[in-house]
């Protein structure tokens, strides 16, 4: 993203014209505009009354007259030619502050339209993000409905067949125990699958809400870590809550029990999580997620994409996450995510 900023701006400054057909505008508002012309004023007040002061000391004091009185003993040094030089070296610095003045004012627009092109950058590669989840969900719950559909009901299907075939009082003995073994196996593969189906859709978020389907989550969590003591909370309404926000706070706790389960090697996981009032659009939903575990270095680089995942999902409704952690101290996960009203 730096990378991208100095492209822009390296662009802007070669050619200023083509930033502003690009259709830029300069996001001044009407508080700074007032501000710069207080100044202005007041740096132009102050210059007045300066020259004011310095002209009723001259005429007070003569002090051309005095200079010159003062200088004449040291006419081979030319010091009555001072005052001229000064004043060249004054316009000069006058006309050198102004062409500075001029470039850094032409300096901070090329600046401000590189930021405000680089916020639509940033925005729009939100829009696509969120575009992407949205489609990497439609995609696994329609895999899950034709994994539960269609390959599940062969699998009921096929195990019927076998019942059939191990209940027959004709089949050889042989057929008995390979209809056993049938059905034995079908169940294993039917347990896979019903596997699969709960990691691409939550169990019961269409039907029960994401308090429903995030409790679930959890529970199948403890029972596949009984030597870790889950704790969680769910406080507020989340009945009015979206399909969108509602697959995040699922995704966050799936993901750091995950990461939990594989790295940490904690005995103590607590999760809470709370959500102002449905009404209230100003509202964030708060989660927090913090174990005991072994903690992290946050400065080594990860080769895993969970908690970028975790973050560009926050991001793209326009919430923010935080993650703390040390090493032998835990690992914590605090995110923010607004109840409605977010740039998606």
């Amino acid at each position: 993203m730096t990378l991208r900023f100095r492209t822009i701006l390296a662009e802007s400054r070669k050619s200023p014209a083509s930033v502003e057909q690009g259709g830029l505008t300069m996001n001044i508002t009407v508080g700074e505009d007032a501000d710069r012309k207080i100044s202005a004023r007041r740096d132009m007040v102050l210059i007045a009354v300066i020259a004011i002061v310095a002209a009723v000391v001259c005429v007070k004091f003569n002090l051309s007259e005095a200079l010159l009185k003062w200088t004449r003993p040291f006419e081979r040094l030319q010091l009555d030619e001072l005052p001229a030089v000064l004043l060249v070296v004054a316009i000069s610095l006058i006309w050198f502050s102004s062409r500075r003045y001029f470039e850094a004012n032409r300096q901070l627009r090329f600046r401000r339209a590189a930021e405000v092109q680089l916020a639509e950058t940033l925005t729009e590669n939100k829009r696509l993000a969120q575009q992407y989840v949205d489609m990497q969900e439609n995609e696994r719950k329609a895999l899950a409905r034709d994994l539960h559909d269609e390959l599940g009901q062969y699998l009921i299907a096929i195990k019927l067949d076998a019942m059939s075939m191990r209940e027959s009082m004709t089949a050889d003995p042989g057929v008995h125990d390979v209809a056993r073994a049938m059905i034995a196996n079908i169940d294993r593969v039917y347990g896979m699958v019903t596997g699969l189906i709960r990691q691409l859709r939550p169990v019961g978020l269409d039907d029960l809400g994401v308090t429903a389907a995030i409790e679930h989550c959890v529970n199948d969590w403890r029972s596949r870590l009984p030597l870790v003591t889950i704790e969680m909370s769910l406080t507020g309404e989340f009945e009015a809550l979206d399909e969108t926000r509602g697959l995040v706070l699922y995704r966050l706790v799936q993901e750091a029990l995950t990461n939990i389960a594989r790295h940490a090697k904690a005995t103590r996981v607590q999760i809470r999580i709370a959500a102002g009032p449905a009404a209230d659009s100003g509202r964030c939903i708060e989660i927090l997620i913090a174990d005991n575990g072994a903690g992290a270095d946050l400065s080594a680089p990860r080769p895993g994409l969970g908690l970028v995942g975790m973050r560009e999902r926050v991001s793209a409704l326009g919430g923010s996450i935080t993650l703390a952690s040390e090493r032998g101290g835990g690992f914590q996960v605090k995110a923010s995510v607004p109840m409605a009203g977010a740039p998606s």
